[in-house]
């Protein structure tokens, strides 16, 4: 993986599809990214080196309690911007869009700020 970025969307991948089936593997994630199978299988071996992820025998991918920290972290950035965006008047289709763009490079006292006006208004 080349940026934190990518990190972050690897494991909020990993959150969403666990909550949607009861295993989750790497052609789990191939299939939801659409991405190639040696790049997968690289990011997936980079978030276990990190301590994020942890892969059973039979290759089943869970998030550990760090990993699910961060990807939580993720995925309530990108709840929060998608709400705020369709607030403002986007639709959900560019709402999600720019939320998932977004949710990777703000930082975290930005997005208090924001989430605090916005549970406020």
């Amino acid at each position: 993986m080349k940026t934190h970025e990518s990190q972050e969307m690897y494991l909020e991948t990993i959150l969403l599809l666990r909550r949607k089936h009861s295993s989750v593997r790497s052609v789990d994630i191939v299939e939801e990214l659409g991405y190639a199978k040696s790049s997968v299988s690289r990011a997936v071996n980079l978030l276990h080196d990190g301590g994020l992820i942890d892969i059973d025998e039979n290759g089943e991918i869970t998030l550990t309690a760090e990993g699910r920290n961060k990807a939580e972290a993720v995925y309530e950035k990108h709840r929060v911007f998608t709400d705020a965006f369709m607030k403002m008047g986007a639709s959900h289709a560019v709402a999600e869009e720019n939320a998932c763009r977004i949710e990777h490079v703000v930082s975290d006292e930005l997005f208090r700020i924001i989430k605090r006006y916005f549970s406020e208004h």
